[in-house]
């Protein structure tokens, strides 16, 4: 005699008359229920678990860095873009065949085809010129603009519902050229600069004071030049301000070097840095992915804010999943503001340079 098992609504006949019988029955619905299991562990990963699509535009340093930091975080599947046929390809490879070691188990895949980037939640403008010794980062202006208007247009077409984080330099004129072209709300607009300068800074305060650079919290604000504003006055190591652990001539010279971090690299290596900035964008990208509602310095645009009457620049700004949160304001003394005031005005200045170029 039989015995009827039912199953997620359909019946399995298991016939016991003798034990081959019922070890052969046995079996097939072991066989069935794993089946079953299958088609729920994909339905489970489709529908259930939706992974965060991030697109990285460019394949160079930066953009490779930033690819495999983004993986080795486990932020969600990957689309490397480059113009280069191979370029893309070949290290999207490279950093799958990692996962093994690494242990990350998400789509990477690089590629020239923007269609593939349709449906991303972040875009990573990582494309443009690199800084060589001798230049500064506004000379790398009309090159970069063409650029990332042509990145821009892509992005509207292919990832209209995207958060845009752009690397490219010069970073703050940038950042405006991609809200103009694109027309997206201002929140989901932003350029990684600050948290790169603030990290630094944080290197050089840790190197100076012979401490762990976990325990240093450093703001930044202004353009992201030779007139950035580091300040030294809400920067702390273990919650204690930096001007009680370091004299003026020390913290001088940390502002300056900080200043200059990135004509260090690019003289020491003949082209610009990569592995920092590129941990820069990554860390951003995981604020919003994660909705930590982090507050970092970044290139978010102003209005009101510190009175700086509706640009893009560098402040420190709460990032969560709508993108820029909030922009925090602190109580600058009068030295402070001066000094934000000049940087405002250069990047003011490459703003209308921009205007020209459109």
């Amino acid at each position: 005699m039989g015995i009827a098992q039912r199953h997620g609504g359909e019946s399995v006949r298991l016939d016991n008359t003798s034990p081959a019988g019922f070890f052969v029955s046995k079996t097939a619905l072991i066989a069935y229920n794993l089946a079953k299991f299958a088609d729920f562990i994909s339905l489970y990963r489709e529908v259930i678990v939706k992974r965060d699509k991030i697109t990285i535009i460019g394949a160079g340093n930066v953009g490779a860095t930033t690819a495999y930091m983004t993986a080795a975080q486990n932020l969600g599947n990957i689309v490397l873009v480059d113009i280069v046929k191979g370029l893309a390809e070949g290290k999207a490879l490279d950093i799958a065949q990692a996962s093994g070691v690494q242990l990350y188990n998400h789509n990477i895949i690089g590629t020239c085809d923007w269609g593939k980037t349709s449906g991303s939640d972040i875009v990573i403008v990582t494309s443009g010129l690199p800084r060589k010794p001798g230049m500064s980062r506004d000379d790398l202006l009309a090159k970069n603009i063409q650029i990332v208007k042509d990145v821009s247009e892509k992005i509207v077409k292919y990832c209209p519902n995207s958060i845009v984080i752009v690397v490219a330099n010069p970073l703050d004129a940038m950042v405006y050229a991609t809200s103009k072209i694109t027309g997206f709300a201002k929140n989901k607009i932003m350029g990684m600069a600050g948290v790169l300068d603030c990290a630094r800074f944080s290197y050089f305060i840790a190197c100076e004071l012979g401490v762990s650079v976990e325990d240093i919290k450093c703001v930044l604000m202004g353009g992201h030049g030779d007139d950035m504003v580091p300040l030294p006055r809400f920067s702390s190591v273990g919650g204690r301000p930096i001007a009680e652990l370091l004299d003026e001539e020390k913290i001088a010279r940390l502002v300056e070097r900080t200043r200059k971090g990135g004509t260090e690299v690019v003289n020491l290596l003949g082209y610009s840095a990569y592995y920092a900035p590129a941990a820069g964008a990554v860390k951003m990208a995981k604020a919003i992915l994660k909705n930590e509602r982090t507050a970092l310095s970044c290139c978010a645009y102003c209005d009101r804010e510190y009175n700086t009457g509706g640009y893009f620049v560098g402040v420190p700004a709460v990032l969560g999943k709508n993108g820029i949160e909030k922009i925090v304001e602190l109580d600058l003394n009068d030295a402070e503001r001066a000094q934000f005031k000049e940087s405002l005005a250069h990047v003011k200045q490459l703003i209308e340079e921009v205007d020209k170029l459109l």
